[in-house]
């Protein structure tokens, strides 16, 4: 009877929800954050403007690995437990730590960190011989002056389905390209930094937290380090789309190489008896 299924947690579906509404919440800042610096600051300076914005946004996984890296050290009930009751370590195999508390200072800091959003104008001045109809904004304004033009049986609302066959985005070999592109690269990254930290744990006998400081230390900076001299890069050379194009698969490739680097990194697989060696 102790070894019958038990009802199983729903806790799951509210990290679920959680998890969806902070995608909602963040996928904005990105794409409508880079055409806000694109329609108001100078052409040249674009690159450096986006680049500081990648650049943060991989500090954020930094700090959250450190946060992961505390949170690791304190025991799941803290709070509701005596700590002098506590008879494990956090070497020992049976440790959970508190992983509910990284979420709560996340939350907490993420809402913070909106309150600010809600002051930014909704359109800056443009800089100085700025071509105002290069601009999302001085597009929006043509479009509007040639619709009043128009007799009204040409304004009529067409469907979602009629606008995106009329646009042909996945058509466009170019965009299609680097949408292949990006989601490769990133299923490489987030796979490597997923398992990478339970790989120390295995191989080398480190302890979560240990593993998650580790990560946060030395995998994520040299990242937003090098979009931010990217950027740098491209502000000096003033370079255009194909020059930035030579430019990206230059350094992508270098980057693989390295890469293949990690094939020579390990440590021999634990001995199991039963499965890496016999009963006997």
């Amino acid at each position: 009877a102790g070894c019958e299924k038990e009802p199983s947690s729903y806790m799951w579906v509210y990290i679920l929800l959680g998890n969806m509404l902070r995608g909602i919440g963040e996928t904005p800042v990105t794409p409508l954050g880079i055409s806000y610096l694109d329609d108001f600051a100078k052409e040249e300076n674009v690159p450096v403007y986006v680049a500081c914005l990648h650049t943060i946004a991989m500090m954020g996984p930094m700090f959250g690995f450190l946060l992961g890296s505390l949170c690791a050290k304190l025991y799941v009930d803290i709070g509701f437990v005596d700590p002098g009751s506590i008879t494990i370590t956090p070497q020992d195999s049976r440790w959970v730590g508190a992983w509910w508390l990284g979420f709560l200072i996340g939350g907490a800091t993420s809402f913070l960190s909106a309150i600010p959003f809600c002051f930014l104008p909704r359109s800056l001045e443009k800089p100085e011989g700025a071509n105002k109809d290069k601009t999302s904004h001085g597009l929006l304004e043509n479009t509007c002056a040639v619709r009043n033009k128009l007799s009204p049986e040409k304004t009529k609302p067409r469907k979602w389905s009629v606008m995106l066959k009329g646009k042909k985005v996945l058509g466009n070999r170019m965009y299609f390209t680097f949408l292949c592109c990006s989601l490769l690269q990133f299923s490489g990254f987030i796979g490597f930094l997923t398992y990478k930290p339970k790989y120390m744990e295995q191989q080398y006998g480190q302890s979560t937290s240990k593993s998650n400081f580790l990560i946060g230390m030395t995998s994520l900076p040299p990242v937003g380090l090098g979009i931010f001299l990217g950027g740098l890069i491209m502000k000096k050379y003033k370079m255009g789309i194909i020059a930035a194009t030579k430019f990206s698969f230059t350094m992508s490739f270098l980057a693989y190489a390295i890469s293949l680097l990690h094939f020579f990194v390990g440590c021999e697989n634990y001995v199991v008896a039963g499965m890496t060696v016999s009963y006997e």
